[in-house]
């Protein structure tokens, strides 16, 4: 959208350097993402900036609400609740569709998460794109004056919360086979932390240890807790020596509950022109006529799953939990990046940092997702170029 700029990419891009430029993501670890990582950066223009960090400023200030606790308590009844949970989220990870309102392009906030996203990929990936085109050093990915040590070093803050790495564990399902691995590779070369299935925990009365390579136990003093209870409540198969659900001698960064209360939960509380219309089911007073302009969402799944676009009468009458449900106003994603051939959607998330001394959540970075489809995802968008992951880059 910062026209010179994206005419400038344009007229340097070629398949041979997008080839170049997935060569080098593969070449630190001897493996290529699994998602797709689009062929461009979106060029964010100032004017979008301001609305972007308008947005997360609305967002934060909710979060930081002194009876916010109070108001998703319901959230934590739902689910599992987890013991030692800290004051505030350390993570948070707000999205938004580039929509068109009015003749104006204008962010309309989609999701909320507390929960950590990709963010040592994503600082690799600036690196990455610079290689390719030497130009992009002149704008940055980065937020509230940050650069790329400053980052790195407040990510690290919030990770390691003055431990020791190797006190420090990534813990993930199965990590090997989760499509976020480039980053676990990254973060495990950038903060030096190990990555820890949750079936290589090993419990001894209330403290978690692990083994390091050298076949040496290690205390666990902190988690950097990537595991989505979604998809560990499928997992019968695997065996635990720990439950979620017990009171151990071990701090998170991260602490699960906050994925809980920062979700979808949230959204029907936020009014204002970045958010969209949003109710739960449980509190409708009656279905719209017109549910070709809603989609319908269960609240605490991840990735989309779940989640029907084209919504009938009878899909909202078979929802059984309608405490777990929500309906949100669709909105027009603005096709406003030119490729090639044709304009692309794109939604932007802004990733946050909050070290527990620090008063509010300090917006850091970001990451992008491309789309030709129907809506942003994967399923979307399969077989069709300038699509998938990326990052926004801002003027400096």
């Amino acid at each position: 959208m910062i026209e010179s700029r994206r005419a400038q990419f344009n007229t340097e891009f070629s398949i041979e350097k997008y080839q170049a430029f997935l060569d080098d993501l593969a070449a630190d670890f001897n493996y290529s993402p699994t998602f797709r990582v689009a062929e461009t950066p979106f060029f964010i223009p100032k004017d979008l900036k301001k609305q972007l960090e308008a947005a997360c400023e609305e967002v934060c200030a909710f979060v930081k609400k002194q009876d916010f606790k109070a108001i998703t308590q319901r959230a934590i009844d739902l689910n599992t609740a987890v013991p030692n949970e800290d004051a505030h989220t350390q993570f948070m990870a707000i999205d938004f569709g580039i929509c068109e309102e009015n003749g104006q392009i204008i962010p309309k906030l989609i999701e909320v998460q507390g929960f950590p996203s990709i963010f040592n990929f994503q600082f690799n990936l600036f690196r990455k794109i610079q290689q390719q085109y030497p130009f992009i050093s002149e704008l940055t990915p980065y937020l509230s004056g940050l650069d790329e040590v400053t980052y790195l070093g407040k990510l690290r803050e919030v990770v390691l919360n003055g431990y020791d790495s190797s006190e420090v564990v990534l813990l993930e399902i199965e990590p090997e086979k989760q499509n976020t691995k480039i980053d676990f590779y990254f973060c495990r070369r950038d903060l030096g932390i190990p990555i820890v299935c949750v079936t290589e925990v090993i419990k001894e009365g209330n403290q978690l240890f692990y083994l390091n390579q050298a076949g040496e136990k290690v205390r666990i003093k902190r988690i950097y807790n990537r595991v989505i209870f979604d998809e560990l409540d499928l997992r019968k198969d695997l065996k635990l020596q720990f439950s979620f659900e017990e009171k151990l001698d071990v701090e998170w960064a991260g602490h699960p509950n906050w994925y809980t209360r920062i979700s979808k939960f949230i959204l029907p509380y936020l009014q204002g022109q970045y958010f969209i219309e949003t109710k739960l089911l449980s509190e409708l007073d009656e279905i719209p006529e017109d549910l070709e302009n809603y989609v319908l969402k269960p609240l605490f799944s991840f990735s989309g799953s779940g989640v029907v676009f084209n919504v009938t009468k009878a899909d909202v009458e078979a929802v059984k939990d309608k405490d777990l449900y929500i309906l949100q106003k669709k909105v027009a994603y603005s096709p406003v990046i030119q490729s090639p051939d044709g304009k692309v959607k794109v939604e932007v998330r802004i990733l946050a940092l909050w070290p527990e001394k620090d008063e509010k959540p300090t917006l850091v970075g970001n990451l992008v997702r491309l789309s030709r489809g129907e809506m942003i995802g994967v399923k979307f968008n399969k077989d069709k170029d300038w699509v998938g992951g990326s990052i926004g880059l801002f003027e400096k």
